[in-house]
């Protein structure tokens, strides 16, 4: 075990047999593993079967668990499209959280890591950066607490999402039965409501308030 973060150690032991695995493809396998089975589900020996190898053979290029939840955390940031900032850095934030929220509805695992082992390697410094350029002229100190505040309102927003994706069935089939029955003209009338509207699009309204007002509150200087 380590604390030096993973990326400033070599790709694999320097003694042993040659490199068979690449970093890139024992991510890809610990990627596979936590998406069908959540994060409880990555270990050594998984993500060992996942790729045909025995589990002593990933510890030429991983020290453990914790490496491979870095890896992967580090791996989702890829999936972002970073466009060149529009100059509103409201807007440019709200696109961004939103990515981020389609990305962790991806990875149903992610947002848990995301709050409680937040990490920095490559693709994560690469959209750190991407934020640092669409609050370019607002102090230092200001933009990190916006990168920190935009992936924690996103992880929430999407532990949100998930959750409610897992109960609606059961909560909507027994508030439909109590809407048909006229008992509780209030719910009829909710249900009647929510019919009509787009639940996913009012969240994501909400989440881009939500980052407007994050802007808004910033300093414009250091003073």
């Amino acid at each position: 075990m380590t604390d030096e973060p993973i990326w400033l150690r070599p790709e694999r032991a320097a003694t042993g047999r040659p490199a068979e695995r690449s970093r890139a493809e024992i991510t890809a396998a610990a990627l596979a593993v936590a998406d069908r089975g959540g994060p409880d589900a990555v270990s050594m020996r998984g993500v060992a079967e996942e790729l045909g190898t025995g589990p002593a053979s990933l510890y030429r290029y991983v020290t453990g668990r914790d490496d491979l939840l870095d890896l992967m955390v580090d791996a989702t940031a890829a999936e972002y499209r970073l466009a060149a900032p529009t100059g509103d850095a409201a807007l440019d934030l709200a696109d961004l959280a939103e990515q981020a929220l389609a990305i962790m509805l991806r990875h149903p695992w992610l947002p848990e890591l995301v709050l409680t082992r937040p990490v920095l390697g490559p693709g994560t410094v690469a959209v750190l950066d991407h934020v640092l350029l669409i609050l370019d002229g607002y102090p230092g100190p200001a933009k990190l607490e916006v990168f920190a505040l935009l992936n924690a309102i996103t992880a929430t927003f999407a532990l949100g999402e998930i959750a409610a994706s897992k109960r609606a069935g059961h909560a909507a089939a027994y508030l439909a039965y109590v809407a048909a029955s006229g008992e509780r003209p209030r719910v009829t009338e909710l249900m009647a409501e929510l019919a009509e509207t787009d639940a996913g699009g009012r969240r994501r309204e909400r989440l881009r308030e939500l980052i407007g007002n994050l802007v808004d509150s910033l300093p414009t200087s250091a003073q």
